[in-house]
């Protein structure tokens, strides 16, 4: 099969689709970096599902519950020279997202960095790959699921296979499950 005949074909509302799924994960991201957990959950359906290394919460207030004690401990792990907690950023560097209809998928390569260096320089942290399934709810678009994968850690990194060729996949069958 040709790189072109394996290329997902998009409708004319894609590029609307997908600025509204980039905008979400860009709001997942400042959320957990500047601690507003309203924000965070608010990135998530009702029923949603996030699942890290600390385990998987299901639903909006159990995700609050894992994410905040989760962030209690950043503290003892990235911190100043002079023992403060370290200031978080992560970042997204490239995203490959498929929609049909409803439904949505994405793979990202994502990074972690803090002022966690000698004197208080940046130092990139941790790294991995979010897996995203995605629910548009009243014309917003939510995580469904949300799986953050760390390449650095046993049992939570990617692959073997392509993570985009895996979800396509799981596009396709949901679209044979309609047909």
């Amino acid at each position: 099969m040709s790189a072109e005949a394996s290329q997902p074909k998009y409708g004319a509302n894609y590029g609307n689709d997908r600025a509204q799924i980039e905008d979400l994960m860009a709001r997942y991201l400042f959320a957990i970096d500047y601690f507003d957990w309203d924000a965070y959950v608010a990135t998530f359906a009702p029923d949603g599902e996030l699942t890290f290394a600390s385990g998987t919460s299901k639903g909006r207030e159990a995700i609050r519950a894992a994410v905040t004690k989760f962030a209690e401990g950043i503290g003892r792990v990235y911190h100043t020279a002079d023992g403060k907690p370290a200031k978080l950023r992560h970042i997204i560097l490239q995203t490959s997202i498929r929609v049909e209809g409803n439904h949505a998928w994405a793979r990202s390569v994502w990074l972690e960095m803090a002022n966690h260096g000698p004197n208080d320089e940046p130092k990139i942290g941790t790294y991995g790959l979010y897996e995203d399934e995605m629910v548009k709810i009243n014309g917003q678009w939510l995580f469904s699921k949300r799986n953050v994968l760390n390449e650095f850690l046993k049992g939570r990194n990617s692959g073997p296979g392509n993570p985009v060729g895996d979800m396509d996949k799981l596009a396709a069958a949901l679209l044979a499950g309609k047909k």
